[in-house]
């Protein structure tokens, strides 16, 4: 393992960093620290007590496998040259920004931030130098640490104009096969240690999500008891890496239990299907040579967590593979193998859930609901009977929720989920408990905002902007596994979309944004859609939808309003209906499938804003 080290210098109020060789040992102002020192958080308590042996990553693409035994020696190493590059042992609760790729490398460094007490800005290299640029100044980190392969990516944000440039650590890739290190955890705390997530910044500047060490441990705590990770877990991660979804779901989590992360990034349906298959596949059966390192005798992938975008690409192509491929996938994703199916990050369209429920013979694919600032906060259960079409089921474990009444802002408690018109009444999701973030980022004002004093004394409850209704389903929460049936259980959530954008009002009714798209998903015609509030003088907002027609089904690409309203009554209500249709070839989705609505309807329907022609 090697380094190259920064020497920072100082012109004006910027840095300059030159590169220098790393020297093997620990040196200088941290002579005094141990190599093989960490400090005692939960996550390393865990790793340490995991089977030495076996195995904590894998990447896929060139086999390289990773054990449990050598991962807090290198986490130790790397820690290390933290200091040395900040030229200090004290790093606590600074923030420490990365540009590595998804890979043992990432593990490694996210868990080295957490050991110096520092507070670790994962960065994605997807994103253009001045949003890398905007969150260096916003965290003010004292620190850039990037791969050799992000290496000149990093060089660039440092070319841009920093309030105050950090230090730079470029880090050599790990390969792997290294010594089982004895590693002594201290009695010292956490300290300030940490995560921090910046938002999509749909409609502001990102904001920082501060998540510390003990909101970290909490969500994957929470995790382990709802989804029952285990050491013969081995999850496929396809996932990027400056979401929750990926650092919190399919890593933090399962280093806790000991499971298996396979890194198979980006993300590409013919490969993933070949992972899948690679252990069902007869000794005859060959891969594409691009991927001979896969044979049959791989560990099956039994955890799988992903957005609805992803499930749609692999139920799209699962088609195209070979007799032989096909059959050996169907048998990968089947309930008796893929032990857990998860979706997320955005609504899962019905069709999508059906489909791949057909396809892998009973495999229901699990919702739940979760965004940066809370984590996971609700999820349906592990027993299929307890995986409602169009809920997110129930609080998690640790995590307390409630709704507000929209129209009253007051809580809708058990038993007054209808008012006295009979209808179902719309609140706001609210959270609490100790999986919730603790601010945002030296924004005290933005953070007091979406924040609710408590009655109760037990603390605030956090304003998630989403909304829904809560509703019994006959034959939910009833399992009897002990780690079910504690939380699985009374009325589920099922969530109507967000506030600011889901919600329709449109003379005077409220009409549910992801409701109208699931049932237009449901016909042939669609493929995708995008349903929107779209400003109107005379209704308040009009029901409006951009659609991809399905090219098999509407091969000649023509479907009409009229056409579209027609194939829709009898499936939603005639307000429901939307008033606007645009038929498009590519609908824009953030990396986790979100869509920007505010700024979609501003690009799509800016013609429609003072008209009412319906």
């Amino acid at each position: 393992m090697s380094f190259a080290l920064p020497v920072a210098r100082s012109f004006g109020n910027r840095l300059s960093t030159v590169l220098r060789p790393a020297c093997p040992c620990v040196i200088g102002v941290v002579g005094v620290r141990m190599a093989s020192t960490l400090p005692r958080l939960p996550v390393f308590e865990a790793i340490a007590r995991h089977d030495p042996e076996s195995t904590a990553v894998i990447h896929s693409n060139s086999g390289r496998r990773f054990r449990y035994g050598e991962l807090l020696g290198d986490v130790c190493r790397v820690r290390n040259r933290l200091y040395e590059t900040a030229g200090r042992d004290d790093l606590d609760g600074e923030r420490v920004a990365f540009l590595v790729e998804n890979s043992y490398d990432y593990v490694v460094t996210l868990l080295a931030i957490l050991a110096a007490k520092s507070i670790a800005v994962p960065l994605s290299p997807a994103f253009p130098a001045p949003e890398l640029q905007y969150i260096l100044n916003h965290s003010e980190a004292l620190l850039l640490l990037s791969s050799s392969k992000f290496a000149s990516k990093a060089q660039e944000v440092l070319r841009t104009e920093l309030d105050v440039e950090p230090a730079y650590l470029q880090l050599s890739k790990f390969q792997g096969g290294g010594n089982h290190e004895k590693v002594t955890l201290e009695k010292t705390g956490p300290g300030s240690a940490g995560m921090m997530l910046y938002t999509s910044g749909t409609t502001n500047r990102p904001k920082g999500v501060l998540l510390p060490q003990s909101v970290m441990t909490a969500q994957a705590r929470s995790l382990l008891q709802a989804w029952e990770y285990s050491a013969s877990d081995h999850l496929l991660h396809v996932l990027p890496l400056h979401h929750i979804h990926g650092t919190i779901n399919a890593i933090f989590t399962p280093l806790f239990s000991g499971s298996s992360i396979e890194f198979l990034f980006p993300f590409n349906a013919d490969a993933v299907w070949r992972r899948l298959a690679a252990p069902f596949l007869t000794p005859d059966q060959t891969y594409n040579p691009e991927s001979s390192h896969l044979h049959h005798h791989q560990k099956k992938v039994t955890f799988f967590t992903a957005v609805p975008t992803i499930y749609s690409r692999l139920l799209a192509t699962h088609k195209l593979l070979p007799p032989g491929m096909q059959s050996a996938t169907r048998t990968a994703i089947s309930p008796a193998n893929l032990r857990l199916a998860i979706s997320g990050s955005a609504a899962l369209p019905t069709p999508i859930k059906r489909a791949w429920c057909d396809l892998s013979g009973g495999n229901v694919l699990l919702e739940r609901f979760g965004m940066t600032e809370v984590g996971m906060a609700l999820s349906c259960g592990l027993d299929p009977a307890d995986r409602i079409d169009g809920s997110v089921g129930w609080p998690l474990p640790g995590v307390e929720a409630r709704l507000v009444d929209v129209d009253t802002h007051q809580v809708i408690e058990r038993g007054q989920e209808r008012g006295a018109d009979g209808r179902e009444r719309v609140g706001e999701i609210q959270l609490r408990g100790p999986t919730i973030f603790a601010e945002y980022w030296r924004n005290p004002d933005a953070t007091a905002k979406e924040f609710v004093p408590a009655k109760d004394g037990r603390g605030q409850w956090f304003k998630t902007g989403d909304v829904a209704v809560r509703r019994p389903v006959d034959g939910a929460g009833q399992s009897t596994a002990p780690s079910q049936k504690d939380w699985t259980r009374g009325d589920l959530y099922f969530i109507l979309g967000r506030r600011s954008a889901d919600i329709i009002k449109s003379g005077g009714e409220k009409v549910s944004a992801l409701e109208v798209e699931r049932e237009m998903l449901a016909l042939p015609q669609v493929a995708e859609v995008a349903v929107l509030a779209v400003p109107s003088g005379k209704w308040g907002q009009k029901v409006g939808a951009v659609v991809i027609l399905d090219r098999d089904a509407l091969p000649e690409g023509k479907w009409s309003p009229l056409e579209m309203r027609r194939a829709l009554k009898g499936r939603l209500a005639g307000y429901k209906i939307p008033q606007v249709l645009r038929l498009v070839n590519h609908i824009p989705r953030n990396a986790m499938g979100k869509i920007n609505k505010k700024m979609l309807v501003k690009e799509i329907f800016q013609d429609e804003f003072s008209g009412d022609e319906l």
